[in-house]
């Protein structure tokens, strides 16, 4: 099968390549992400494969349709960035990565708290320029800390256990509740005492209209004073204006984030030499108690194997007109 590969790089490449060896299909990688101004390159492939940054739209889904495109298979879990009436009233299926390393992405959010709670990335900026002074890098420690899970799905799961061996309190709010995080020491609460009580908060839920920014300025004047706040899920979660006011009054101690809302201009490119004209972020990373990563948080070896391999699989499935396992549809 013709496939379309936008948001391409290097490690995509190679890795999609690599699962795509005994599958035989012809791929077609690109640089660009998938917008209105690149449909064009995927007129007569049998599908395209994305990121989630690409548009689809349903303009986007519309061209892709008539250039005979009838799948998008989403290298990712997340589909907010898809069109799903659009895309069925095309006829184009959509499949994602359902679940790949749930511990990539508890890890990498662990790894911003204990870098914000010690100040790791102060101290690594001052002894690279030989000062070893301690003033001003004075931590807390994690042991006893009240840790609010927001979304205790698998990955939610995984971040809660890891805190929990840290002899954290663990307290969570889900539309969903999970027996295994109560089996391991949760409770549920409201999202208002959620926010009050907890020392760090960690976002791990999926973005839709419901959650759309789910942390607001009225959930952060909820929050504990000094509280840091950790984003490894999606942009759109946070408003991010009321996060930088909160910071600035003192209220919220500190910040990791592994999205932005406004990512897409920016993420998994190289603007070292640029000058960057989003005002919010550079504000953002000119804090010293902010540490923002460029959505790397999935970014693992084990992880983005068994994205490349289910999104090879998702494909020949659908090639072979086979029952796709992985299939979103409109409405959930």
């Amino acid at each position: 099968m013709k496939v379309a590969v936008f948001s391409a790089k290097r490690y995509d490449r190679e890795l999609l390549a690599a699962a795509n060896a005994e599958a035989g299909h012809e791929l077609n990688f690109f640089d660009d992400l998938l917008e209105p101004s690149t449909v064009v390159l995927a007129t007569g492939c049998g599908a395209v494969c994305v990121f989630v940054n690409d548009v689809l739209d349903a303009e986007v889904l519309a061209a892709l349709a008539a250039g005979g495109t009838r799948l998008v298979a989403l290298r990712c879990t997340g589909f907010n960035n898809v069109d799903l009436k659009a895309a069925a009233a095309h006829g184009v299926r959509v499949v994602r990565v359902t679940e790949y390393s749930p511990y990539s992405v508890a890890e990498h959010a662990v790894a911003l708290i204990l870098a914000l709670r010690r100040k790791i990335h102060r101290a690594y900026n001052r002894t690279r320029d030989g000062n070893f002074e301690l003033d001003g890098l004075l931590g807390a420690d994690l042991h006893g800390c009240t840790v609010g899970v927001i979304g205790t799905g698998k990955i939610g799961r995984v971040f809660a256990r890891i805190m929990s061996g840290f002899g954290c309190e663990l307290i969570g709010y889900d539309k969903f509740e999970s027996p295994d995080f109560e089996q391991m020491g949760g409770r549920y609460v409201p999202l208002r005492e959620l926010a009050a009580r907890s020392d760090i908060v960690s976002l791990h839920c999926p973005l839709t209209p419901d959650t759309y920014y789910l942390v607001d300025a009225e959930a952060l004047a909820l929050a504990k004073p000094g509280a840091i706040l950790i984003n490894t899920s999606r942009g759109g979660l946070v408003d991010t204006e009321a996060v930088i006011a909160s910071l600035k009054s003192g209220q919220l101690g500190a910040l990791g984030i592994d999205v932005y809302e406004q990512e897409s201009d920016l993420f998994f490119q190289d603007l070292s030499s640029s000058i960057i004209p989003d005002d919010v972020i550079q504000r953002l990373v000119s804090f010293p108690n902010v540490i923002v990563t460029g959505h790397q948080a999935f970014f693992t070896r084990e992880a983005v194997g068994t994205i490349c391999a289910t999104t090879i699989a998702s494909i020949s499935d659908y090639a072979a007109g086979r029952r796709l396992a992985h299939e979103v549809h409109a409405g959930g």
